[in-house]
């Protein structure tokens, strides 16, 4: 794992392979250990970098609320840092919120961008109630918090069934700094609706659902049309598709990685 000095913080993520840039951000309680089982499908043929949000996994982890902006802007500097010029944007769930932002306001940075298990829509006020309670229970001890979260991520048949990959979420969450995973529930609570984003962008646009995500349900992620526009359906997939079915999702970040390259 690399490190770099953005933003006023030092952000760690992986840089592995060759060739066209894909930037994986991942999810609220993850890291970029959330790619271990996508990262070696993908960095046969791409240069893939994978950073630890702020908050989160051996980046530093500020005191203090955070915004989706900030997220945003650590990631858009950590480019210019690396001499990236342009990249593929693929965030998952919060990760996805960070995306959106970096396409709103970067869009020069980007070929195209995609949400995996993610949405466009702002919190309801039934869930930023949900983030309060949650910056309340993580202060309280953060293992609690990620032995309730984990499970309900993956659809009720592989959280039963897929026991070592379950494991390894909630190990990378245990690690998740308590500050870290209050200050990012703050900055999903303050985000803005996006919807209009994936609505306007001329930009090749990737949507991945699970089939089965009870945490954001496909018709929350499916919310642009257009011919720049893919859209793809893990089957029997919950929120977390990278350990539920990666040979799946790594071949549709494939497919869309290559279209975009027919098309230019």
């Amino acid at each position: 794992m690399e490190r770099a000095t953005v933003n006023g913080i030092k952000m760690a993520y992986e840089d592995q392979g060759a060739g066209e840039v894909i930037v994986l951000l991942h999810g609220f309680c993850g890291s970029s250990a959330y790619w271990d089982w996508i990262l070696p499908i993908l960095s046969k043929h791409y240069r893939c970098i994978a950073p630890d949000l702020r908050g989160h996994g051996s980046t530093d982890a500020p005191l203090g609320a955070y915004t989706i902006e900030q997220m945003a802007d650590d990631v858009a500097l950590l480019l210019d840092s690396l001499g990236i010029e342009r990249c593929i944007l693929l965030g998952h769930s919060m990760g996805g919120y960070v995306t959106l932002s970096l396409a709103q306001r970067y869009p020069s940075k980007l070929n195209g961008f995609g949400l995996i298990h993610s949405t466009a829509y702002p919190d309801s006020e039934e869930a930023k109630e949900k983030r309060l309670k949650a910056v309340a229970a993580v202060q309280s001890g953060i293992s609690d918090f990620i032995d309730g979260l984990v499970p309900g991520l993956f659809s009720a048949e592989n959280a039963a069934s897929m026991t070592e990959a379950v494991n390894l979420a909630r190990q990378i969450g245990y690690r998740t700094p308590p500050q870290g995973a209050a200050g990012a529930s703050l900055a999903m609570r303050e985000r803005v609706d996006r919807r209009d984003v994936l609505s306007t962008s001329p930009l090749p646009v990737l949507l991945v659902a699970g089939e089965q995500d009870n945490v954001v349900p496909i018709e929350r992620t499916f919310t642009a049309d257009g011919s720049n526009v893919t859209k793809s359906v893990i089957k029997g997939a919950g929120h977390m598709s990278m350990y539920e079915a990666p040979e799946q999702l790594a071949a549709v970040i494939e497919d869309f990685v290559r279209s975009i390259r027919v098309s230019e």
